[in-house]
């Protein structure tokens, strides 16, 4: 890294023209100016008659500023910048000549130790394809068409909504393969992703994160362009068509975001002018030992409004539903994958990273309030209290957040051979007893699908119909059991490959045999979700599930009842997590009456055997299983059978 050793001029005067006011200064000194990408960064404006850019960044350790680019031959003594004399640490240029598409970075010198530092624009709307790491002039004008979808955001992703989220990684899900394995543009993937997702049923789409980051590997877990969507696929432009488009067919969108890490590339945040403005200083709390990434420093104002400003960004510029917290439990603990000695306890000598709790807090706070009609989703893996809490009462104020527990439990259990599973019932059924604690999405996500974890059809033991059969009850344990949903791409037709980053899905698949009807079958469960009150309106309620048996281990057979908040519609839901069919099997019912069949996963339209009560069964006054009423049923092999039951006035005071 180069020296300077002294100053290459005399301190320059400040400029007249700022697009700070007052009351921006006053906001920033004191931690709360959440709309920062107005100001920071480049924005093109006219200023005495002269076309051309502003520039500003945050730097208070620099000793000089300087833009350089492509409009003066990258000299950085062509365009100083101004140092603000308000101590607020920003420094301020405008550049005439500077036009859309002209590229840029900042020279900084360090009055620390003299160091030089090129870095690109932290605030930048858009940057080069990496590995080039310039900053790109740029702005946002875009003629959106989702008025009907954003008047109706606040119905369309409220808790009581239905939520079967499509988790997709936009460079993988296809690709030209004609063309040197290309990746599809957004607007190739709008019409493509939509009229998928639409025929499918899903209600969102989750994308991993978009924001721009050198190493594609890192799937966008490693960011840098917290202001900017990768241009790998096209410009900032294209990325709105893309959600407008999705919205437009009534497709929500959630975005991954990563406030816990960022990338320690040379042009990016780390040692920003010099010292450690971004991340901490100390490497036990400033450096992630797994992901090899620096940690914000949540304690320092600047910092908090960055990122709180990325968060605005997104759903202000972008339009979007909402925002995926990504390794939440790596910001709550201080000890997080760390060794004795590794870490600094708290002020209290506790584990918990006090200051990374209170920008969580104000973070929710202050998107929910601006934004109502949102929701944040956090990805906790902890058993972390009242994630999905207001403030007020002591939480962090998320809306939903990920059941890591019931995630891992289920995989386990489902990875048996059946007959092992009857010493593991009470992992498959513990996370009924929790079900209630948060607003919990049911996620399958990329992150089971990678480093040799094999694919979930991969997954399920047995030859390959019980492989499908399997990965059906899994599905269908997944959409009747309380919670929202999230299933990764690939998943829903049987992908046999890991998910690999660099190839399509293997789509092939998805018009073959088993992986056909398995596809089928998902979508049958998409729109059966999403048109059933029972299964989505009391997802965050105990009042809307109770179990009639989970004790017939020897079986491997459990039985539960999920219901309307006003006790009108009741499913109940049989699985059979063996390979033996069941017939005349006794199962407690609460009300008397015809129960329809809705859903039966060994159906043969979805690959099955056709086993199970086909059409309904009536049920016989015979009190089984603490209920008053019982069902004589077929249980097919591993396999989930479903009815429903509509309760009439008359039967009201039958309430189990």
């Amino acid at each position: 890294m180069k020296k300077i050793t002294k100053p290459l001029l005399a301190p320059y005067k400040p400029k007249a023209f700022s697009l700070f006011t007052e009351l921006d200064i006053y906001l920033f000194k004191r931690g709360s100016h959440y709309n920062l990408y107005e100001k920071l960064g480049s924005h093109l404006l006219s200023y005495e008659g002269k076309k051309g850019a502003y520039f500003a960044v945050w730097a208070p350790n620099a000793q000089w500023v300087s833009v350089i680019g492509s409009f003066n031959g990258w000299d950085p003594k062509a365009n100083l910048m101004s140092f603000r004399e308000d101590q607020s640490g920003i420094w301020e240029t405008f550049i005439p000549g500077v036009t859309k598409g002209d590229l840029y970075k900042y020279h900084i010198i360090s009055k620390a130790d003299g160091s030089v530092h090129i870095k690109g624009d932290p605030y930048a709307f858009l940057w080069e394809i990496p590995p080039k790491s310039a900053s790109v002039v740029w702005n946002l004008d875009y003629t959106w068409l989702d008025k009907d979808w954003m008047d109706k955001k606040a119905k369309h992703n409220g808790l009581n909504s239905p939520w079967n989220i499509y988790e997709v990684h936009l460079g993988s899900w296809k690709r030209k393969a004609a063309e040197n394995n290309r990746f599809l543009s957004y607007r190739e993937l709008a019409p493509l992703l939509a009229n998928y997702v639409k025929e499918m049923g899903y209600t969102h789409v989750e994308f991993l994160p978009v924001m721009e980051h050198p190493y594609y590997g890192s799937w966008g877990y490693q960011s840098l362009g917290y202001f900017a969507p990768t241009s790998r696929y096209g410009l900032p432009q294209d990325f709105m068509f893309l959600i407008d488009y999705l919205h437009r067919n009534g497709i929500g969108v959630i975005l991954d975001w990563v406030p816990s890490h960022f990338a320690t590339d040379g042009h990016g945040l780390g040692v920003f002018d010099g010292t450690h403005l971004y991340e901490h200083a100390d490497p036990r709390q400033g450096y992630h030992p797994d992901w090899g990434s620096y940690i914000f420093n949540y304690g320092r104002y600047e910092v908090k409004e960055f990122l709180i400003s990325s968060a605005r960004f997104w759903i202000e510029k972008y339009h979007i539903d909402g925002l995926r917290i990504d390794a939440v439990a790596s910001m709550l603990y201080l000890d997080y994958s760390r060794k004795p000695g590794e870490w600094i306890p708290n002020k209290y000598g506790g584990n918990e990273n006090l200051e990374a709790i209170a920008f969580l807090r104000t973070l929710s706070e202050t998107l929910y309030k601006e934004f109502p009609g949102i929701q944040l989703i956090a990805e906790e893996s902890t058993a972390y209290p009242m994630v999905t809490r207001p403030t007020y009462a002591g939480g962090l104020g998320f809306g939903f957040k990920w059941n890591m527990g019931w995630m891992h439990d289920s995989l386990f259990y489902f990875s048996l051979d059946p007959i092992f599973r009857k010493y593991h019932q009470n992992r498959l059924t513990f996370s009924a007893w929790y079900a209630f604690q948060e607003n919990f999405i049911l996620s399958l996500s990329h992150d089971e699908v990678v480093y040799g974890k094999g694919s979930l059809l991969r997954k399920m033991p047995g030859d390959n119909w019980q492989k499908f059969a399997n990965l059906r009850a899994l599905f269908s344990y997944q959409f009747f059991f309380p919670g929202h949903k999230l299933l990764f791409m690939g998943s829903e037709f049987g992908q046999w490959d890991e998910w690999y980053h660099e190839k399509s899905l293997d789509w092939h698949l998805a018009s073959e045999g088993l992986h056909s009807q398995l596809c089928f079958m998902v979508k049958s469960l998409n729109f059966i979700y999403k048109s059933e009150r029972a299964l989505y309106e009391s997802n965050f309620s105990p009042k809307g599930f109770y179990w009639i048996d989970f004790s017939d281990y020897e079986k491997s057979i459990i039985s539960f009842v999920r219901r309307s908040l006003d006790n009108k519609e009741h499913i109940l839901c049989i699985f059979n997590f063996t390979p033996v069919p069941r017939e005349n099997y006794l199962i407690g019912a609460p009300y008397p009456g015809y129960w329809r069949t809705i859903f039966n996963s060994d159906a043969p339209e979805y690959g099955g055997s056709g086993i199970g009560n086909i059409q309904g069964e009536e049920a016989a006054k015979l009190v089984w299983q603490g209920q008053p009423y019982s069902l004589s049923l077929t249980l097919p092999p591993l396999a989930c059978i479903a009815f429903k039951k509509t309760i009439h006035k008359d039967e009201d005071q039958l309430e189990n």
